[in-house]
């Protein structure tokens, strides 16, 4: 395996991480003209973007991941990403609720397919001490998936949010909005067939050889509970750290818009920016340091990296929503977006790590499926409640914003410190067996 051959892979990954990402979000952009068009409530919205797409994405992605342990992973890959965009294209059909949200499934199930397979994929294509930055490169797809959803939105959206039907060669009627998930969704095809380009590292087994390799799920689950302390700090400590994200993510805008009196447009356009611009160089950052420290011999690096992220997201996302300043509060904002950002890379690195590489497909499901479900379930959600339950008021969200970064960036912290020794034997013990 050549240096060159193991960037193509990475790039290529990339590449469908964005397009996953924009695939993912651009639902939500779209929320005014499909409750207008379809009839549907605010509820099923969130349904079509919380249960319809994350309980699938996160549950499916287990046995996803025992085929990613013992297929051929590019195909794997490919499958996925070809699944993902053909159920995008179909969004731009559906001409109801049930529809809409089949298709929505249809999605969650072809990401399923590229966290684990990618993880597996770029962990076998590196050494330890170039991980931490391989694993930030893929994950430079997060953020600037995100970033080209909001710049789509803010230039597409209001030129489709029109009344009315209009014709297309092959499909007929659609609405105008549906157009958008064309633009986004036959592209992936393309990447689709690139994604058969990477080299498979793992040697093509005989079905004897495949069936001797497959490592049932019971298995990994005797490896994890023997690993407690290592796979459980990683997951909900990291998970914890998701959370908050998610948080600020999801009401950052609607801080903007209560408590400074800024326009949609206006806490839009900043949060784009930010994403797009800030967010990949501080995922990038987080795996040079990742293998910086690596190289100085520190075995729990990636763990390094998370408590670093979360004592200055502490700090910094502690402060942004209760400073008077909204100067303060955007520059505020530049160091949140660097460190919310820098610990994801070095995340995928820890649980590649600590799984050996027979497992490590279902080990990193196991770990999405826990950041993915806590971070989806509290983040967001443990604002509204502080806001409603407990302060009664809209405008204390900036204060239900600071509490629950304190007390989510804490536990990330405490937990990964626990953590760390744990990590270091589990590591060396993979090490050994390899």
């Amino acid at each position: 395996m050549t240096p060159a051959q193991a960037w193509y892979a990475v790039a290529v990954l990339t590449v469908a991480n964005v397009s996953g990402f924009v695939d993912r979000q651009i639902l939500s952009l779209l929320v005014g003209p499909i409750k207008r068009d379809l009839g549907i409530t605010d509820t099923q919205v969130s349904l079509l973007a919380g249960l319809g797409f994350v309980l699938f994405y996160s549950v499916l992605g287990l046995p996803i991941g025992r085929w990613v342990d013992r297929g051929l992973r590019p195909r794997i890959v490919a499958i996925g990403v070809a699944v993902w965009s053909v159920m995008t294209v179909c969004t731009g059909v559906a001409r109801s609720f049930g529809q809409l949200f089949a298709a929505r499934i249809g999605v969650g199930v072809g990401e399923a397919t590229l966290g684990p397979a990618a993880v597996s994929i770029i962990a076998d294509h590196f050494p330890r001490k170039q991980l931490g930055t391989a694993m930030s490169t893929y994950m430079v797809g997060t953020f600037a998936g995100s970033g080209v959803a909001y710049a789509l939105g803010a230039y597409v959206v209001g030129r489709v949010d029109k009344p009315g039907l209009i014709e297309l060669p092959l499909v007929g009627a659609v609405y105008p909005w549906q157009t958008v998930f064309f633009w986004v969704g036959l592209p992936g095809l393309l990447i689709a067939l690139l994604a058969l380009t990477i080299r498979e590292p793992r040697k093509q087994a005989t079905p004897a050889q495949a069936a001797n390799n497959d490592v049932p799920f019971a298995e990994v689950m005797q490896y994890v509970r023997r690993n407690v302390r290592t796979i459980g700090a990683i997951s909900f400590g990291f998970a914890a750290s998701a959370s908050v994200n998610y948080a600020i993510g999801f009401w950052l805008a609607t801080f903007l818009i209560r408590t400074h009196g800024w326009t949609v447009q206006q806490a839009g356009t900043l949060q784009g920016i930010l994403t797009f611009t800030i967010g990949p160089f501080g995922v990038m950052l987080g795996g040079r340091l990742n293998d910086a420290w690596a190289r100085k011999g520190h075995v729990d690096a990636p763990l390094r990296v998370g408590i670093l992220g979360a004592v200055a997201m502490l700090i910094c996302a502690g402060l942004y929503p209760v400073v008077p300043s909204v100067a303060l509060v955007v520059g505020l904002l530049v160091p949140v977006n660097v460190f919310a950002a820098m610990p994801w890379g070095a995340a995928n690195a820890a649980i590649a790590e600590a799984m050996p590489p027979r497992m490590r497909g279902q080990g990193s499901a196991i770990y999405q499926l826990v950041v993915n479900l806590v971070s989806g379930a509290l983040g967001p959600t443990a604002v509204a409640l502080l806001t409603d339950k407990v302060f009664g008021d809209p405008l204390a969200l900036r204060w239900s914003l600071a509490i629950t970064t304190v007390v989510g960036m804490t536990i990330a912290a405490t937990l990964l410190m626990w953590g760390r020794a744990g990590f270091i034997k589990t590591v060396q013990d993979v090490q050994q067996a390899s």
